[in-house]
């Protein structure tokens, strides 16, 4: 593959040597390689320019995955070719990917991780979920783009929910904000955060949520894990990350629809965020929702 071999020679630690180039799987977006010389073994990710549109700042992403990496949490960084979409992170061996079954698993390894990286060095952006989302939802106006039915029926109760969650924010840390379970990385001493694309400085209760989104945590498992960050039982802690799971359901709904038209791979992405939707919609329409908003609201 010629074009691949571009890449790899203008990597300084690759250029010129015998290389062992391994496909990784995973990942909806990038393509992941594993390269092994016999001074280096890396990973190589590659991304397509049309990542640009999901609201992703490679030059950010570089930046805060060097913060994570002093932080004790993320791979070390080896290179990063600007403008290429190309970062270079060292592989950690003898180590594996959660699923969904070991996030609900290892709530309190998971929750000490986190607050190592959120006590890191902060990171070069801000990262918003409803900013965002009226970014996606510009894009959809544009020709081709299609919103999901009913989209715009529940936007008015997307805003409640943002104005509850504006009321009484949280302390900025830096978060991943993108962690699923393939995120995570057990060596069996500790556990890694890998793939920094969405990383800003936010709240620890969208990283909560978010988690308990992308690994369909039950509410037991949910508080399980904001008691483990806090280390204390919080009502209105756990009723906020609650909040910030649908409303990272709703947003990433439009990632999976913009994504259909733009992506190089084959997948069903209108499938992955129509089933983010309806579980978004879902709790927007149950009867408790009301009880939440105004929990989060006037909690301190």
């Amino acid at each position: 593959m010629p074009e691949l071999d571009q890449v790899l020679d203008a990597i300084e630690c690759l250029a010129g040597r015998h290389r062992t180039v391994t496909a990784l799987p995973g990942g909806l977006t990038n393509t992941n390689l594993r390269v092994r010389t016999d001074e280096v073994d890396v990973v190589v990710r590659i991304s397509p320019p049309s990542t640009g549109r999901l609201a992703v700042d490679r030059e950010c992403e570089y930046l805060n995955s060097l913060a994570a990496a002093a932080a004790g949490v993320g791979a070390p960084v080896v290179d990063y070719l600007p403008g290429r979409g190309v970062l270079v992170v060292e592989f950690i061996p003898e180590a594996a990917t959660f699923d969904e079954e070991g996030v609900a698993r290892h709530t309190d390894r998971i929750a000490a991780a986190l607050r190592r990286l959120h006590a890191g060095p902060s990171f070069a952006n801000r990262f918003d979920i409803f900013d965002i989302g009226r970014r996606y939802l510009a894009i959809m106006e544009e020709p081709g783009f299609h919103l999901p039915d009913r989209y715009v029926d529940v936007l008015p109760t997307a805003g409640r929910m943002e104005a509850a969650l504006r009321e009484r924010p949280e302390s900025l840390v830096p978060c991943h904000n993108d962690l699923l379970a393939a995120n995570f990385l057990d060596d069996g001493n500790r556990i890694w955060i890998i793939d920094y694309e969405y990383s800003g400085n936010n709240e620890p209760g969208f990283e909560l949520g978010n988690i308990a989104q992308e690994s369909h945590l039950g509410d037991d498992d949910l508080a399980a894990l904001v008691h483990a960050y806090y280390g204390q039982d919080a009502p209105g802690l756990v009723a906020r990350a609650r909040l910030w799971a649908v409303a990272s359901a709703f947003v990433w709904t439009l990632w999976g629809t913009i994504q259909e038209r733009i992506a190089p791979v084959d997948h069903d992405f209108r499938a992955w965020g129509l089933e983010k939707f309806a579980r978004a919609e879902e709790a927007m329409a149950d009867r408790d929702f009301g009880l939440l908003l105004d929990t989060v609201a006037g909690a301190r």
